[in-house]
């Protein structure tokens, strides 16, 4: 799905513009919510494809690709901000060595999670990591549960179970909600897992609806005509829904808000699969977005918070930080996806068995 990398590619141009300057994007942190609902939709695409095909999930297998496609990279962000902190006297990599070692155990959200006031001083040179821990922590559960759904449910049953999970997090954010728990609430890996459900459910039905089946032709025939009013409503929370700050919005967002997004996703990765010559997906698969979204996203987002402290340490301040930041976080991801990642994704490939395609297109595992 070249579509999904090019909005991988959004959506962490709007973290990071949200980093630099976030009078520009107040809503920009809403590219995390988008990640998650991809995160959840891929993942949950693989492991229902495997299934089908082999009629298992290969846990270790599956665990050993996640750790190799996040975790080497991610050591050595860690390893190099650590370094920047016990070498060189920059303001903003005080103490940054406790960062480090938080980031690397996908920590960083539970220890922010349980900061009533404002986040502690231990994770702020690399608190963007509090997403990664998020996504960690689901990838360790998901596959588990999900396993057990399969083996032991009905196709519809399956389905239902994985609605209610989606539920139960906005039932349990308004029973927290307080405005001293809203770092407790952002930062959560339960009060956070509808997001990544959601992308779970959508792949599900995907998985449920063969080439031929009517409601298959509905579906795309919504997702067609719900794209574009999707797309434009999370640009309008980017630019005008200030989500990390104390505004008004903030009952509302830290309740049903995260699903909101999180179906406004769904929508447009629905509309991505399923309506291939529609304008936005014609735009998000041009090839420079796809092709960074593909290699470098995750890089990027890795590199991008550490690499505007070193540039605002060293001087480069006010407009010139945005430009400045990108081009030095796009750096960093190349470096990082030539020299780590590729690599190691390559020498994988040759050690996995590559499965034969699905004729029809779809998985029959539902």
């Amino acid at each position: 799905m070249a579509g999904l990398d090019g909005l991988r590619t959004v959506a962490v141009v709007l973290v990071i513009v949200y980093h630099v300057q976030p009078d520009l994007v107040p809503g920009g942190s809403v590219g995390v919510d988008v990640f998650f609902t991809i995160s959840g939709f891929v993942i949950t695409r693989l492991l229902v494809t495997e299934y089908a095909r082999t009629g298992r999930i290969g846990l270790w297998s599956f665990y050993r690709r996640r750790w190799l496609r996040l975790m080497p990279a991610l050591l050595l962000m860690c390893a190099v901000t650590a370094v920047l902190s016990v070498t060189f006297a920059l303001p903003l990599f005080q103490g940054a060595w406790v960062a480090a070692v938080l980031a690397a155990g996908s920590v960083v959200n539970l220890v922010r999670a349980g900061n009533a006031g404002t986040y502690s001083d231990l994770t702020a040179p690399l608190s963007h990591t509090w997403s990664l821990g998020v996504e960690e922590q689901f990838y360790l559960a998901w596959p588990l549960l999900l396993l057990v759904l399969l083996r032991h449910a009905r196709a519809r049953a399956v389905l239902g179970w994985v609605a209610v999970l989606c539920v139960l997090p906005v039932l349990w954010r308004t029973v927290l909600w307080d405005p001293s728990a809203a770092h407790r609430i952002y930062n959560g890996p339960d009060t956070r897992a509808d997001q990544l459900l959601v992308g779970a459910l959508l792949a599900l039905v995907l998985a449920r609806l063969r080439a031929d089946d009517p409601r298959l032709a509905l579906l795309r025939r919504w997702a067609g005509r719900l794209c574009r009013p999707a797309l434009v409503l999370l640009g309008l929370i980017a630019w005008q829904i200030p989500i990390t700050e104390v505004s008004g919005w903030n009952p509302v967002w830290y309740t049903v808000g995260f699903l909101a997004a999180a179906v406004l996703t769904a929508c447009v990765v629905a509309a991505l699969d399923l309506c291939p010559e529609s304008w936005p997906t014609r735009l998000l698969s041009l090839s420079v977005p796809v092709w960074i979204g593909r290699n470098l996203s995750y890089g990027m987002y890795l590199w991008h918070y550490p690499v505007i402290r070193l540039l605002h340490d060293l001087g480069v301040r006010g407009d010139p930080l945005l430009p400045a930041g990108l081009a030095a976080t796009l750096a960093a991801a190349l470096a990082s996806y030539v020299l780590v990642e590729r690599p190691l994704l390559r020498r994988d490939r040759f050690r996995v068995r590559r499965l034969e395609p699905v004729v029809s297109g779809r998985s029959p595992a539902l």
